[in-house]
């Protein structure tokens, strides 16, 4: 029987009171992790002093956690996935099965407790670890993690020379200096590789590249479907070349490393050009670059494909249909507000209309919108803009973002003076967004008045159609999202009315699931979808984005408890009484018709 492992005794320690090793074979093995700074059971596998499964049995004694064989066990590359390449690469960790909310992962470090928090963060899967020799664990991160960068850079610069037809365009010079450089950064392998790049993404579908410098090295990130994935890592000696390149093709100060500076480049991909918008950013170790893809193809102005429900997309055409009010859309960076207001205004885009936007920055040009980029550092502020427009007689004005008081204040005038204004703002929902405009020192009376409506949107991503399965949800899954199995959808304050609307709006698939549906259904009885994971999805169970939409009209009853000064909570239920959805109840809605999961819900809304 083997003795009892006392507790916080050293490995080393250990294996020479078992007898396994002697004090010189432990000694050679701390003199090699003094030199390749691996832990010490790495080392004495690899001087063959011990058998690694004969280590990871007394690891597993030592902490108490299962170990497994990792030699004999052939990892699934869709299970690999879900841990990014970079953790696992830096922790030494590997995920071998995922069984329900489970996700089994190898560590060779049981003392790394604060990686399985981050694990769980990154997959949102519970984790259960389990111990695995250093050695073999090394080959298996390098077989499915180690990417190797050159080949995968060589890979992009081939396709791009397969095509041959991506160029820069509308590329200037800033002074002699920057001529100087880029004559300098012509150096094709630099040229290629940032073009490569910039295709790429696009081919991804990627709305954003992220180009990160670290101590000792250089990442570069696509954000697809809202998530950030790694793409590769460049050489860090291609460090200045890279980022004066990224600089010179924006057309911003190469000289100037202290401060943050904006730009834009177009590149010419065959018979289309795609506008980024570009951003750098001083940090510790370099600049980061932030490059977001305007790409019109992707741009879809057509409201009735938003996935906004019935009774919310007609209070939204009511209000931007009237000729004069305000229609405030709000919601966090990157969550549509543009795209949705863009929508808006295609709608009202006519002949006989004068149509005026201020935006920071023009992310489209659309035809027949007189479009008006705000300079701030020149004093062509939105509250500029604003007063400027009002002498050029406009029907309809859209106003990037409120930011202030003044820039309030005169759109709300706007609004009651005979002009639709069309604006966003940053708040978390839209009776929040009416306190927000009273918190800036808008008179109430005015903002009652002027307002006709407040829409809050998020994007959830979709559940992939190729692997789409049925499923039940966990007891702790309902209990994030603040229900049981024994909620009905009456007690979740749904309306007759959206429920109805689910059926004749949803697909054929998803209207099979929602039609027994009614008020007094319980949670518990709802047909529930996720993905399985599959080629298509890459093992993610999840393709492209879904709008949640909380469509707030400014009612006669809100209009007069705007004016008692209500809270937002008492606002929000009075718009709840009155027909709103919030974002979490359309969110439950389209878990309904089997567009997203409760996941994604509970990520993207509050309760």
């Amino acid at each position: 029987m083997a003795a009892p492992v006392a507790a916080g005794e050293r490995i080393g320690d250990l294996l020479i009171r078992e007898g396994v090793i002697t004090k010189e074979q432990l000694g050679h093995a701390l003199q090699e992790q003094k030199q390749n700074g691996t832990r010490i059971g790495y080392n004495l596998v690899k001087l063959g002093f011990i058998q690694e499964t004969e280590l990871t049995k007394m690891l597993a004694r030592q902490y108490k956690m299962p170990a497994v064989d990792l030699s004999r066990f052939e990892l699934d590359p869709k299970i690999a996935k879900l841990v990014p390449a970079d953790l696992a690469v830096k922790h030494l960790v590997v995920p071998l099965k995922r069984d329900g909310r489970t996700l089994t992962v190898a560590m060779a470090d049981p003392t790394n407790l604060g990686v399985l928090d981050d694990l769980k963060f990154i997959t949102r899967y519970d984790i259960f670890p389990v111990i695995a020799g250093e050695f073999t664990l090394r080959g298996v991160i390098e077989k499915h993690y180690g990417t190797n960068d050159e080949q995968q850079m060589a890979s992009l610069m081939q396709d791009l020379e397969e095509e041959q037809d991506v160029e820069v365009v509308e590329q200037e010079e800033d002074d002699v200096a920057g001529a100087a450089m880029q004559a300098q950064m012509e150096d094709a392998p630099v040229v290629k590789l940032i073009n490569a790049i910039l295709t790429d993404a696009v081919k991804r579908g990627a709305s954003d590249i992220h180009f990160e410098c670290f101590e000792f090295d250089l990442r570069v990130r696509y954000r697809v479907d809202g998530a950030l994935h790694e793409v590769m890592k460049p050489p860090l000696k291609m460090k200045a070349a890279l980022i004066s390149r990224f600089k010179i093709m924006a057309s911003l100060n190469i000289a100037e490393r202290r401060v943050p500076q904006d730009g834009r480049i177009k590149l010419k991909m065959g018979s289309k050009v795609i506008d980024y918008r570009v951003s750098s950013l001083p940090t510790l170790f370099g600049e980061k670059i932030v490059l977001r893809i305007l790409n019109k193809d992707n741009l879809t102005l057509d409201l009735q494909k938003f996935g906004i429900e019935p009774k919310a997309e007609q209070d939204l055409m009511e209000a931007i249909s009237n000729p004069y009010g305000m229609v405030l859309v709000t919601g966090p960076t990157g969550s549509g507000k543009t795209t949705t207001l863009y929508s808006a205004l295609s709608q009202i885009n006519t002949v006989d209309t004068n149509i005026m936007t201020a935006e920071d920055p023009v992310e489209y040009n659309l035809y027949g919108i007189n479009q008006v980029q705000v300079r701030n550092e020149i004093g062509m502020t939105f509250a500029a803009a604003l007063k400027a427009f009002l002498r050029q007689d406009p029907n309809i004005i859209m106003v990037g973002e409120i930011r202030d008081l003044e820039t309030g204040g005169i759109a709300v005038k706007a609004a009651l003076t005979g002009h639709m204004v069309l604006s966003t703002l940053h708040t978390n929902s839209a009776p929040e967004t009416v306190t927000r405009l009273l918190d800036m020192g808008l008179e109430p009376f005015n903002v009652a008045s002027a307002l006709n409506l407040v829409l809050a949107q998020r994007l959830a991503r979709r559940i992939c159609g190729s692997c789409k399965v049925e499923y039940v949800p966990t007891k702790e899954e309902f209990a994030g999202m603040k229900v049981t199995a024994e909620t009905t959808l009456r007690e979740m304050r749904f309306t007759a009315r959206a429920i109805d609307d689910c059926k004749p709006n949803a697909s054929a698939e998803a209207a099979e699931a929602v039609m027994g549906y009614s008020l007094d259904t319980k949670v518990g009885d709802i047909t529930f979808f996720k993905g399985a994971g599959c080629d298509v999805c890459t093992g993610l169970g999840l393709k492209g984005r879904q709008g949640l939409y909380e469509v707030m009209p400014m009612t006669a009853k809100i209009r007069r408890a705007l004016l008692q000064n209500l809270s937002a909570a008492d606002l929000r239920d009075l718009a709840i009484d009155e027909g709103m959805l919030t974002l979490r109840m359309d969110g439950w809605l389209k878990v309904l018709k089997g567009i997203t999961t409760l996941e994604q819900v509970l990520r993207e809304t509050s309760a």
